[in-house]
């Protein structure tokens, strides 16, 4: 038990430190990947914290990355998007794209969500280890295997549902493989799993990726000129993620 504590304990402190470079990385503007890594860091404390759920500071904390999570969302897809314009002779839609990226970058760093969050992360090891002290972390590790256990069941049901939405599949790949990532020690899935979902991850986000831009250029008149391969690539991720996720089933799910 109090080895589970100590290393959970570890992670909050890691990934605290984590944040503060990529805020640090943000009022700098120093590097184009900061605005990432922040999320990045974000999505490894949610996978955390899911287990954790009704322990206390969980729930303030688990509300606070979510902050982040909805104020960073959009700025990230925005610089996806400007990337690809420039990668694709679109210098232009992608300059304009760039520019208000460079402002976001510091106002994201100083924001109040990220704040927020740098101070409840900064508090959350005592929490931990005044409910350790209560006894409130009794039957930890069972509680954790069991929410896992949950989340692999879900992506089970929704792999086997002929009608499966993508969107769904996509959100409850990316909680399945983070999960394991963070428990790794806890992981009882089949070896062929983590690479499989990665696999199945990369493919669905070719496809949000098109289809994200596709109801953007609806509005934004400057990306037209991408519709039609838009459409083709989009197309073309669909078949690819099915033959994936038919291969994640076949591997690791046989219900």
């Amino acid at each position: 038990m109090s080895a589970l504590v100590n290393r959970l304990v570890a992670q909050v402190l890691s990934l605290d430190i984590r944040l503060l470079a990529c805020q640090a990385r943000l009022t700098a503007r120093t590097d184009p990947e900061a605005l990432h890594d922040l999320r990045t860091t974000v999505r490894r404390l949610r996978s955390l914290l899911r287990p954790l759920r009704g322990l206390p500071g969980v729930e303030q904390l688990e509300a606070a990355a979510s902050g982040v999570g909805d104020l960073t969302t959009p700025l990230r897809d925005r610089e996806v998007l400007a990337a690809y314009l420039l990668a694709h002779q679109q210098p232009e839609a992608a300059q304009r794209r760039m520019a208000q990226m460079d402002a976001a970058y510091p106002a994201v760093a100083s924001s109040a969500e990220v704040t927020q969050l740098l101070m409840i992360l900064d508090a959350f090891p005592r929490f931990l280890r005044a409910a350790q002290r209560q006894g409130l972390l009794k039957g930890l590790r069972q509680r954790i295997e069991k929410r896992l256990a949950k989340q692999w069941k879900k992506l089970d049901e929704a792999l086997h549902d002929p009608a499966h939405d993508r969107h769904r599949l996509r959100l409850l790949i990316k909680r399945v493989r983070y999960g394991i990532e963070a428990y790794p020690e806890l992981d009882r899935l089949p070896k062929a799993a983590m690479p499989r979902l990665k696999s199945a991850q990369a493919a669905l986000g070719d496809w949000h990726d098109c289809w994200q831009w596709l109801l953007l250029a609806e509005k934004e008149s400057d990306l037209q000129s991408c519709v039609a391969e838009w459409k083709t690539t989009m197309a073309k991720a669909e078949q690819r993620a099915d033959r994936v996720l038919d291969k994640l089933s076949d591997a690791c799910f046989k219900s």
